[in-house]
């Protein structure tokens, strides 16, 4: 699976709690996989892993809990090359990562982080239907420029760009990355948002009882249910050490 997002991952003050927190909410059933430095969890959706939850590394205390998304790739060094050709910016790496593969965090023109992924073969998730529960089903970024964004990640990665919707305030692109069905959107990022970002969703099934979940385990619910473009209905939540996420599914 190359030049699409094919895994995603937690970096937090609280391992332990965010585990927690996320198998209430989301089902995720964990597993303790720590390593020399620091403890280390393997979420699974049924018996596929889908995700990890790591602590903020030492040299990094200043970044605040986050989920990043990894772009696969086939080689990982060439495509950091394409990257910062292209007017993004290397952050980290490239480098590996023991029984993972070999990684670089990069970011966009406008920086927009994400991780560049040559993962070790047979170590993915299988790629499923989009309202598989449990499973990491769009990315959403929240970019400087809508339009310009596009155009960077079309040219980069060949990701075709399918439909623009008039959402009033702004307009919402949406990339096919590979196959018949959009699994990107991008949106120009609103003015009281500091920085571009990319966010993450997971499909949860019924949405008001998702949010009652994200509430009684000491989340936040920012905004939302609302229905989107499709007939899903999304919340865009954060969780108790503070890390942004979202949630997608049906109306009960």
């Amino acid at each position: 699976m190359t030049n699409k997002f094919v895994w995603h991952d937690l970096m937090t003050t609280d391992v332990e709690g965010a585990k927690r927190f996320y198998s209430a909410v989301i089902g995720w059933k964990a597993q303790d996989s720590s390593m020399p430095g620091g403890p280390y969890t393997v979420l699974y959706a049924g018996d596929d892993s889908v995700t990890v939850i790591m602590p903020i590394p030492e040299d990094q205390k200043d970044l605040p809990p986050c989920w990043t998304g990894h772009i696969g790739v086939d080689d990982v060094d060439a495509w950091t090359a394409r990257v910062t050709d292209r007017g993004g910016s290397l952050l980290k790496g490239p480098l590996d990562v023991p029984g993972a593969g070999r990684i670089a965090v990069v970011a966009d023109p406008h920086g927009a982080v994400f991780i560049l992924f040559d993962a070790v073969p047979g170590s993915l998730p299988p790629e499923v239907p989009m309202d598989t529960p449990g499973r990491f089903a769009w990315n959403e970024l929240f970019a400087g420029d809508a339009k310009e964004a596009v155009a960077w990640y079309a040219d980069l990665f060949g990701w075709a760009p399918d439909e623009a919707h008039d959402m009033g305030a702004f307009t919402y692109h949406t990339l096919k990355t590979g196959g018949e069905t959009s699994s990107v959107g991008i949106m120009t990022k609103l003015p009281d948002m500091p920085e571009p970002f990319w966010g993450y969703y997971v499909w949860v099934g019924g949405i008001e009882a998702a949010a009652g979940r994200v509430k009684a385990n000491g989340g936040e619910v920012l905004m939302g249910p609302h229905e989107v473009p499709g007939g899903a209905w999304i919340i865009n939540c954060r969780d108790p050490q503070g890390a942004f996420f979202n949630l997608l599914g049906t109306r009960e």
